[in-house]
């Protein structure tokens, strides 16, 4: 008897779909936010699409530093794949529902490609250490073996960290099925959750704890080396060489963890949920969008490949 009210009690707290509440309620915002976000899902995709073409056409772009960015572009690429088309139907929708497979499903690519991006900009600040710090060294130590098995490690602890966070989501329960946001998110799943999170919380916490502080700690070891070396150079050239090829890198690393840290400061109060849905529009959406500019406006490279390219096209 006690059996079957508990296989009962299961069947009832089984949620089958949610509703996602969006980015605003509010109906006079709906086209015009439709038209801003459908302008930046055009930029992000056609931007990451320019940079990675160019890349792979261009032999003179065939360095370890543009094999990472490559690998920078593809995650944003595949991110804004993501949440962002179920975003834009939503401002047309009278009912935003998505099933709670096709929720674990986001959740899990979403997840995964945050965490290797994460652990892509930490290879990156490496290859800018060695570049500078190991000048004469730099093409025996960044060999396409290291680059390619520093990106492996990258998509690994991704899918790793996504297996995990998304794995605990199948043992709570929800009686309500109302997400406060525009996408399936951790904290916003869980805070919906009738069962107990305790585990879910502690493990969540340390797995983006552990990787925010070991990539931040690796990156800030990097560039501690680095403005070390500058301060020992004798030349302002060399100062203007050495900050101008991390510039790009410090202005994308201030932008995904800034706004990361905004998004998900106390993430467990209703008030905070509301606030971190702001906040993530800049790095679920303004990140991948700006990433190819930053690396291509003043960046000479870039320019030369742009400019052959379209020779080719023209001929």
């Amino acid at each position: 008897m006690l059996h079957t009210k508990q296989i009962i009690m299961e069947n009832d707290s089984f949620v089958s779909e949610f509703i996602l509440m969006g980015l605003t309620d509010q109906p006079e915002l709906q086209l015009s936010l439709f038209v801003l976000f459908l302008m930046n899902y055009t930029a992000t995709v056609m931007g990451n699409m320019s940079l990675m073409s160019l890349i792979f056409l261009n032999s003179n772009l065939h360095t370890p530093m543009y094999f990472f960015i490559f690998n920078l572009s593809f995650i944003d690429f595949c991110y804004s794949f993501v949440f962002t088309p179920k975003m834009l139907m939503s401002f047309f929708l009278e009912k935003n529902t998505i099933s709670f497979r096709g929720c674990m499903t986001q959740l899990f690519f979403f997840c995964f490609f945050v965490n290797s991006e994460s652990y892509v900009l930490t290879a990156m600040a490496y290859d800018r250490y060695v570049a500078i710090c190991k000048p004469l060294l730099y093409k025996t130590i960044m060999v396409p073996k290291i680059c390619c098995l520093l990106m492996f490690v990258s998509y690994l602890i991704g899918f790793a960290s996504a297996m995990i966070l998304t794995g605990l989501m199948f043992r709570l329960n929800f009686y309500n099925n109302i997400i406060n946001h525009y996408m399936c998110d951790i904290f916003p799943v869980i805070q919906i959750s009738c069962s107990d999170t305790y585990v879910n919380e502690s493990v969540s916490s340390a797995v983006v704890g552990t990787g925010i502080i070991l990539c931040s700690l690796l990156i800030l070891i990097s560039y501690a080396l680095i403005l070390f070396n500058i301060l020992h150079m004798s030349s302002g050239k060399g100062w203007y060489k050495a900050l101008s090829t991390c510039g790009s890198h410090i202005i994308t690393i201030s932008l995904f963890y800034g706004s990361g840290l905004l998004a998900y400061v106390k993430p467990l109060s209703t008030e905070t949920v509301g606030q971190g849905k702001f906040f993530s529009v800049f790095y679920t959406f303004l990140v991948p969008m700006l990433n190819p500019l930053i690396y291509s406006l003043q960046n000479k490279d870039v320019k030369v490949a742009v400019k052959k390219t379209l020779k080719r096209i023209s001929s």
